[in-house]
């Protein structure tokens, strides 16, 4: 009997701290559980990347508690823990948050701090092309109008970036797109184009062509950004789509360019910390495997 009292009891306690959720209740911040000091420093961080918005539209209907923990985490505990310029910093969260999806909010706040860290207009949109390469044309679109909203606000507050020349300029050349691709893929020393053409020759040949040409010929490229940070961008796509087998590839390419294992890392933590842990242990592992070999 009196076990069941009890769990009555339970029932009735649960059941009232539902109904109060339910009514827009929310817990009181559970301050204790914050370092407090740390939650300051990351939301000056969040300031100094994008002082506008001063963190408003990424808490914005969160419950305090739930806000401190995000802001003390992300921009105070693993900001400060990587060694990434805050330049590049800004451009591989851009990259991460374009193939993850409908991140809109948090992708403005990050294209007005690559904007305010150094990186040009032009160079924002190189990224949003590259990614129809990694995470498909409807996100590059989605990429490309958040681009032109943050720019839009920055020239109402009298900021003026510069948008031209025209997205489709790039250098001339007389050689083909194949040839292009496959000198360009070469550079990573990974794979010869050869070899790759070869492997899905009998499955689909169409795939090794686009890749070669419109990957690696058409985009990858393009001088607007160098290979390494192109590279960079990459693993930081990569990484938030949790694609591994790609991800061991570029890491090489990475790394045979000359970026160093303690970059491609930290780019893995950053991006990591917004699509999740597993996502950031699986790039780690694939770091590791890499870095054994």
């Amino acid at each position: 009997m009196t076990d069941r009292k009890s769990r009555l009891a339970y029932v009735f306690i649960a059941s009232f701290l539902v109904s109060g959720m339910a009514a827009g209740a929310e817990p009181l911040p559970a301050k204790e559980s914050i370092d407090m000091d740390l939650y300051k420093r990351g939301l000056q961080n969040l300031k100094n990347v994008s002082p506008n918005t001063e963190g408003k539209p990424l808490t914005n209907g969160i419950p305090s508690a739930l806000a401190e923990h995000f802001i003390s985490f992300l921009y105070g505990e693993v900001y400060e823990s990587i060694n990434l310029s805050p330049k590049n910093r800004e451009l591989v969260l851009v990259a991460g948050l374009i193939a993850l999806g409908d991140n809109t909010t948090e992708l403005s706040v990050h294209i007005n701090g690559a904007l305010n860290s150094g990186w040009t207009a032009l160079e924002m949109q190189e990224v949003m092309l590259q990614m129809s390469v990694y995470s498909g044309l409807p996100s590059s679109v989605n990429g490309m109008n958040a681009l032109k909203e943050v720019l839009d606000q920055r020239k109402q507050r009298g900021i003026t970036d510069v948008t031209s020349p025209p997205l489709a300029s790039k250098q001339k050349t007389e050689k083909s797109r194949l040839e292009v691709g496959s000198n360009q893929l070469e550079k990573l020393q990974v794979i010869e184009a050869k070899a790759l053409q070869d492997a899905y020759k009998d499955v689909s040949p169409n795939f090794a062509k686009h890749v070669i040409e419109y990957a690696f010929g058409e985009i990858l490229s393009r001088p607007t950004l160098d290979y390494q940070t192109r590279e960079m961008i990459t693993i930081a796509a990569l990484t938030a789509m949790d694609a591994t087998n790609q991800l061991k590839f570029h890491i090489q390419g990475a790394l045979n360019l000359g970026i160093l294992s303690r970059e491609i890392a930290d780019i893995i933590i950053l991006v990591g910390a917004y699509s999740g842990f597993p996502s950031m242990a699986n790039a780690t592992n694939v770091l590791k495997e890499v870095h054994d070999e």
